[in-house]
């Protein structure tokens, strides 16, 4: 097995997020291993093929705010220092590359809800996220909350 030093764990800050963050701990507790944590926001007129006819800067502001408090809520939750959170803004398969190549992260751990086509096995996101990435990748399958 691996010995883990740098773990990003990317997290959409829904419930399913707590399953990914437990499993992230476990790993970085095993080994003594640096736990960074990453939300990305997709930019809202990127979402909308960038053609909306309104200044959506204040509700972009909201959202981020919003990520923030989750975020911090989640990290204070976990049972483990956490080094770094971050809630970024981008393509979220981009922004998770450039977040571990620039902390030197050796695993990123992602949620797979496996629904769709190839996302049977990956997701659309956890799938992008694997293509390009420089280290290994925990795809942890999120299971019925219930």
């Amino acid at each position: 097995m691996a010995n883990y030093k740098r773990v990003l764990v990317a997290v959409d800050l829904t419930d399913d997020s707590d399953q990914v963050l437990q499993r992230a701990v476990d790993i970085a507790e095993r080994n003594g291993a640096a736990l960074h944590i990453i939300h990305v926001i997709e930019i809202i007129s990127f979402a909308y093929g960038g053609d909306v006819p309104m200044d959506l800067t204040s509700l972009q502001e909201q959202i981020d705010k919003h990520a923030n408090e989750r975020m911090k809520a989640k990290a204070e939750a976990l049972n483990y220092p956490v080094e770094e959170t971050l809630v970024a803004t981008g393509n979220t398969e981009e922004e998770i590359h450039q977040h571990a190549d620039k902390i030197g992260a050796d695993l990123i751990v992602i949620g797979s809800h496996g629904r769709h086509g190839l996302a049977l096995v990956l997701g659309s996101t956890s799938n992008g996220v694997l293509h390009g990435a420089k280290c290994d990748i925990l795809a942890v399958h999120l299971k019925e909350q219930g």
